[in-house]
């Protein structure tokens, strides 16, 4: 859809400053996201790039981000909204509605898949979401094709007037390539709102008209988008048995030598689905493998279009278990289902493969973590009563590992503020806690509290204060005072919106000062109703001056107490006696404060 004209401007990229400056290219004027692995580089890179005529925000969750973007869209002007793929969840109901409402600017939302999942509570194919949004989405194959397939999907947006979904996965997105950076595209400048309510006020009336509208179009949309070069037949046509690729398997498969004996289909645009191209490499084959993360949607695809033209040809993928039903593919994975779809003997194993096995990693809190604190303070102070901890996301559902074991329940971000009242619903005389981060409290957990007081539930909210967004990589939120287009902004207080919405008990510790923090606690469950109790102490990673270092003397008994009861990295036992690293040591000094023999003491940083 544009002009690729060369240029000797090549920069290694990760996938997702790929796909951030591919957008800039296209003449982005509005970005907008929440932070979540693996998308969030896009938007930071956005910021970081940014000349003052884009506004970029990381938006309080995903649902503000796409109707922040609709309205710049509505205005003419192209918008981006990132995203990882659980948030399209969150995002749901707006973009729902705007495949009917449709936009007048290009409107392509990012929703970065994370198969395996690395850093997810869930596996999630957002190929499905845009089925059943009856939207295109755009299947990158890499960083390289995501730079140029954004400014291809913004130019669909507007030319169908409909949202667009972008769907890389983690290995796209952080992965890194050379990329030749093309000159910018001619966009013309946006022509502002337009008063229309016939076509921006959405109504059941104008609803099934455009529903009516949209089936119609998708049929033709999906014959012009599979012209674009995502989407071709490559290999040796000739052969009796195909591959079908999609998404990043296309690019493992391609490091395949001998994957040219076979006739190849690349799917760069799965929906709506490329028929035509697909009926032509099914022609005259007996039988197709079907490669793609993480969902048989191509699969499910050519077998209705073998079905329906009554093509004899046998379709072998996830259905028919020839491959994984979870988790991401890889070079590996790809030539096994390959040798097995073909009858031939894998390829002897290389030496590397007798290596051993790398040691399991576990994820931890950090060393002087003040989350670490916080949860040993209510452990404490609940020690003797029967109590359920309700966890959240964020760096604090690793409060569920052990020695720590505080986290009995996690479902999505926001509900354990929530799951908290239906438990003490049904467990009237335990103690229910429920835990979550000052980021996530601005993103979903404030509609929860609300519920709690108006149906008068007794419960306890811990909120875990460290000043940012920590796991995603120390992002802004409403309570830091900084938005992402580096301005001052006046912080909103938890504890001023906790009073606001009618909760009495509302009160304040530093948790690394743990005797304190035990008596607030005590004192939040000897109280009634709803109260919280908010900790405050930053993140240890974003404090990078030299602080306090503790070591073990020789009155240590060896009692491991230490180390059984706080799990911290930089605790270990040597010989006899505990032993704390020094490059890991951050300072924390509770160690120190729980050491029942006060063997543990602060120490010069050099020493």
């Amino acid at each position: 859809m544009h002009d690729r004209r060369e240029t000797k401007s090549l920069r290694l990229l990760m996938g997702n400053e790929a796909i951030a400056l591919g957008a800039m290219r296209a003449g982005l004027r509005l970005a907008a996201g929440y932070p979540g692995t693996p998308s969030t580089e896009i938007l930071e890179t956005v910021a970081k790039n940014n000349h003052g005529s884009i506004h970029v925000e990381w938006s309080i969750n995903e649902k503000a981000a796409l109707e922040v973007a609709a309205g710049a869209a509505y205005s003419g002007a192209r918008a981006l909204v990132t995203m990882k793929q659980m948030g399209l969840n969150v995002a749901a109901d707006p973009l729902m509605s705007l495949a009917y409402v449709g936009v007048k600017g290009g409107l392509v939302v990012v929703a970065a898949d994370d198969p395996g999942p690395i850093s997810s509570q869930t596996e999630q194919d957002t190929r499905h979401f845009a089925q059943f949004a009856k939207l295109p989405v755009f299947d990158p194959v890499s960083p390289e094709e995501a730079y140029l397939m954004i400014a291809d999907a913004f130019a669909a947006s507007e030319k169908y007037g409909l949202p667009v979904l972008l769907r890389p996965t983690t290995r796209v997105c952080h992965g890194c390539a050379s990329i030749e950076l093309l000159p910018d595209l001619l966009v013309p400048q946006p022509e502002g709102f337009v008063r229309d309510p016939g076509k921006w006020v959405i109504f059941p009336r104008l609803s099934y008209r455009n529903h009516l509208k949209l089936e119609a179009d998708l049929p033709l949309i999906g014959a012009e988008l599979s012209a674009l070069p995502y989407n071709r037949i490559e290999g040796n046509d000739k052969a009796g048995r195909g591959v079908a690729l999609s998404g990043i398997s296309y690019a493992y498969a391609r490091e395949i030598p001998d994957l040219d004996d076979m006739r190849i289909l690349k799917i760069g645009t799965p929906h709506p689905f490329p028929e035509r191209l697909a009926r032509q490499f099914l022609d005259g084959l007996d039988e197709v493998l079907v490669l793609e993360e993480l969902d048989p949607v191509v699969e499910r695809a050519l077998l209705q279009l073998a079905g329906q033209y009554h093509l004899p040809v046998k379709i072998h993928g996830k259905l028919s278990n020839n491959t994984q039903n979870a988790g991401e593919n890889s070079v590996e994975s790809i030539r096994a289902d390959l040798d097995r779809f073909l009858g031939r003997a894998a390829p002897a194993a290389a030496l590397l493969d007798d290596r051993p096995a790398l040691p399991e990693r576990p994820p931890v809190l950090c060393p002087g973590c003040p989350h670490r604190a916080s949860f040993l303070a209510v452990k404490q102070a609940a020690r003797g009563k029967k109590a359920v901890f309700c966890g959240d996301i964020g760096c604090y559902t690793l409060g569920n590992t052990l020695p720590l074991d505080m986290v009995d329940t996690c479902l999505c971000m926001g509900a354990g503020v929530t799951v908290a009242q239906g438990v003490e619903r049904i467990n009237p005389h335990t103690l229910s806690f429920a835990f979550i981060g000052d980021s996530t409290f601005f993103a979903s957990g404030i509609t929860g509290v609300a519920n709690a007081v108006y149906n008068q539930s007794e419960m306890i909210l811990i909120v875990l204060d460290n000043a940012t967004t920590a796991m995603t990589g120390h992002q802004p939120h409403p309570g830091t005072g900084r938005n992402m287009m580096g301005q001052n902004a006046a912080p909103l207080r938890i504890e001023k919106i906790l009073r606001a919405l009618g909760v009495d008990f509302v009160e304040q510790a530093d948790s690394l000062d743990l005797p304190a923090a035990v008596d607030t606690v005590k004192r939040a469950i000897a109280a009634s109703g709803v109260r919280c109790v908010i900790f405050e102490s930053p993140c240890v990673m974003m404090d990078k001056t030299a602080g306090k270092k503790y070591a073990v003397s020789a009155a240590c008994t060896g009692c491991d107490a230490c180390i059984k009861l706080l799990g911290c990295p930089a605790l270990i036992r040597k010989a006899e006696a505990a032993f704390i690293e020094p490059a890991l040591c951050k300072g924390c000094g509770l160690c120190a404060g729980i050491c029942p023999q006060k063997a543990i003491l602060e120490v010069q940083a050099d020493e």
